[in-house]
């Protein structure tokens, strides 16, 4: 499969790099080059902010129901495309075609259901005591935002970002990961070809040393929004300090997952294996550490084994496999060596961790079953983002809830119990952002954030307008 050449999308327009760099995007299941793309460099990132900060002056100055508008526009033209745009997924990181419908639905959503929640924001009127005066507060735009994207879901990130700025007035630059950027790219054309208003989006990826240095630095965003690691938030955080910007982080996360006796089994085994293993385990609210009770650790732990044992590796737009590969070499590599770690200090390795048989072009790694895992190891304390189950027994709360927060992340955690006490206890003792108690559910409404080095803010739901706008006091003598 070859997707051609893509260019940079800014201020209205695909334009080569300044200095002509291209870059290659590779596939990580064959290690076979699938298409290339302009390779911006610092030229292109002030040309961006440039763009960006023009945009935001014609942006800002639409009425709701005008940027609306445009914004269905886009929704509709970005459906069209669909199927292109899902295959570009699967061959830039390996994503399964039914898997890359969730990345679509993550924009198509952030597109319709924003202008909605824009509509039900209201200004708040504040009595005055005396009588003397009228008082409101009242949002705007708050200007050009920059948005540091994932590689792990390359257009639901662009959808959580690009829903809310474009609602709320702001004009924003996209700079998606150098491992997943064509499908970025692509947006970027179908932009391009709807004839949006130039500037208001502008996308691009380079060298972060160049082009995200130069973003982050500058004092045109007043907004900086990102999806990565807390190490590179902390970096951007750390860079930003040239001006006061609003900030809103999405980073890493460490996810206990705690199952009790008096649990649904099959339920709990299910998500268990989805939350695990979906994604190539590549998600941030991934189960990262499971921790099972002990009247039922056995019997859950060879029901685990058996289920991941079927599990099915495969890659390509008329496959169904269960999980593809991961996005590097050196991020399977990393997994080697969170296994060999965790062997040495103790723990059994239950099921997998080699390279598959056939599949040793591309970066592929067999689902792996931990067991006896310990605080010492690195799967306890590091984000695995790889398809390592970790499991451990535990036998009473105060236990395992002293183990699920001995993390420096606070992002998700899952509970299955029903005793009801229980529930309440650990919803208020978690130190987490998100606690989901016996299921799971994401959407475009529900709140996404979390505390510790997790982030600040959330994505999702109309908590993320609050990174895009300013509110102001107005105050009227009488």
């Amino acid at each position: 499969m070859d997707f051609g050449y893509h260019k940079l999308y800014i201020g209205g327009k695909l334009v080569d790099a300044a200095d002509g760099q291209r870059s290659a995007v590779i596939c990580p299941a064959n290690e076979e080059k699938v298409a290339e793309i302009a390779w911006a460099g610092k030229k292109d990132a002030l040309k961006a902010l440039d763009a960006a900060q023009k945009g935001f002056e014609y942006w800002s100055r639409l009425s709701l129901a005008e940027r609306t508008v445009w914004m269905d526009k886009l929704r509709t033209a970005v459906l069209e495309k669909e199927s292109d745009l899902r295959s570009a997924m699967v061959y830039e990181m390996g994503k399964t075609y039914a898997g890359a419908w969730e990345d679509i639905e993550g924009v198509i959503n952030g597109l319709e259901w924003y202008p909605a929640a824009m509509k039900n924001l209201r200004d708040e009127q504040i009595p005055d005591y005396e009588n003397t005066h009228t008082h409101k507060m009242v949002h705007q735009p708050a200007g050009v935002a920059v948005a540091y994207l994932a590689w792990n879901f390359p257009l639901l990130n662009v959808g959580f970002k690009l829903g809310p700025a474009l609602a709320s007035g702001c004009s924003i630059i996209i700079k998606p990961s150098a491992l997943s950027p064509l499908s970025a790219y692509m947006i970027g054309e179908i932009l391009h070809n709807i004839d949006f208003p130039a500037g208001v989006v502008n996308i691009l990826t380079g060298p972060s040393s160049e082009v995200a240095t130069t973003m982050t630095t500058s004092k045109i965003p007043a907004v900086l929004t990102m999806i990565g690691s807390t190490a590179t938030g902390q970096k951007v955080i750390a860079d930003s300090t040239t001006s006061i910007k609003k900030l809103g982080m999405e980073l890493g996360g460490n996810a206990p997952f705690m199952v009790f006796n008096d649990a649904d089994f099959d339920q709990a085994l299910d998500l268990a294996i989805a939350l695990k293993f979906g994604n190539t385990g590549q998600v941030c609210v991934a189960a990262n550490r499971i921790f099972v009770q002990d009247g039922i650790y056995d019997k859950f732990l060879a029901a685990y084994i058996d289920r991941v044992s079927k599990l099915k590796l495969g890659f390509g737009i008329d496959e169904e496999p269960d999980m593809g590969p991961l996005v590097t070499r050196k991020d399977r590599d990393r997994m080697f060596e969170l296994i060999n770690d965790a062997v040495d200090k103790g723990a059994k390795l239950e099921y997998g961790g080699n390279i598959p048989k056939g599949m040793e072009k591309g970066y592929w790694l067999e689902p792996t079953v931990l067991s006896g895992m310990t605080t010492e190891m690195r799967v306890f304390r590091q984000e695995t983002f790889g398809p390592i189950a970790s499991i451990m027994r535990f036998t009473t709360d105060d236990e395992v809830l002293k183990l699920a927060n001995d993390t420096e992340f606070g992002l998700a955690s899952y509970i299955f119990t029903n005793n009801h006490k229980r529930i309440e206890r650990f919803s208020r003792d978690l130190q987490f952002g998100e606690i989901q108690v016996n299921g799971v559910k994401y959407s475009i409404y529900l709140p996404h954030g979390g505390i510790k080095n997790s982030g600040i803010g959330h994505d999702c739901s109309h908590l993320a307008l609050d990174d895009y706008l300013i509110k102001k006091r107005i105050t009227v003598a009488l």
